[in-house]
């Protein structure tokens, strides 16, 4: 599953880690692959990921095993990562000259998931469309887009669909928009209600009933490199959070 939207400051981040650590604390297995830079998921997840530590771009641009840079994340029994460091913004140059450039992602985790079978595989990306973002969706089988209950939440979106379209198009058939989560939603105020009823109309099927609050405790988990599962259990953020994951696996069958 990838997480993707292409603006940034949606919760995208913050809902791929808390997601995985929910899924995973509910017994099922789950790896993130952080294809993002600035490393924030793994951050989030307890992983260390300064420059010289192995990941993601060493499977994308030197084809290393994914099985020797996975390692677990403190935050669940049942939680793996394959951590980002800032190496992976050369990775964005460097995979252009690559013949069969979209596909390093995919050919790494089918690989290992033969060896490694996980309930779930989250991958988070960075806020852009660029030949990361084009290799996890080259490599998913589902979509789940977060949207911000604030003013043009869905300005972009309809690009991200348009990409998606073009991805589904010409190199991956099974990809599909599974799952709309709304972040940063305050009952209190007119703009977030309208904001929900509009991405409801326009994702009538995909749209969690858990909306992710706007939480200060959900903010400040990464700074203290938790997620907030373990940072502020029970507070309405992880609350919501878990919700949102009972519903994606009671969706895909998983108990």
């Amino acid at each position: 599953m990838v997480v993707v939207n292409q603006k940034g400051g949606v919760g995208k981040t913050t809902t791929a880690v808390n997601l995985a650590a929910a899924l995973a604390s509910g017994g099922l297995r789950v790896l993130l692959v952080d294809m993002d830079p600035q490393g924030n998921a793994s951050t989030a997840l307890g992983v260390d990921h300064r420059q010289g530590v192995r990941g993601t771009y060493e499977v994308l641009i030197e084809q290393d095993d994914m099985a020797w840079h996975v390692v677990p994340s403190p935050e669940a029994p049942l939680l793996s990562v394959l951590p980002a460091t800032i190496d992976l913004a050369a990775a964005e140059i460097e995979l252009v000259s690559i013949h069969g450039r979209e596909h390093r992602l995919l050919d790494a985790l089918r690989t290992y998931l033969q060896d490694h079978p996980h309930d779930y595989v989250i991958l988070d990306c960075p806020p852009s469309l660029g030949l990361l973002t084009l290799n996890a969706l080259v490599a998913a089988k589902e979509i789940l887009i977060p949207i911000q209950c604030e003013y043009y939440a869905l300005e972009g979106v309809s690009q991200l669909v348009r990409t998606i379209n073009l991805v589904k198009g010409n190199l991956n058939d099974r990809l599909q928009v599974s799952t709309v989560v709304l972040t940063m939603f305050d009952g209190r105020t007119k703009l977030s209600s309208q904001v929900a009823e509009e991405v409801r109309r326009h994702f009538p099927t995909e749209t969690l009933q858990a909306a992710i609050p706007r939480s200060v405790r959900v903010s400040e988990a990464p700074s203290y490199g938790q997620t907030v599962m373990s940072y502020s259990p029970g507070s309405p953020g992880a609350d919501a959070y878990a919700a949102a994951a009972r519903e994606i696996a009671v969706r895909e069958g998983a108990h």
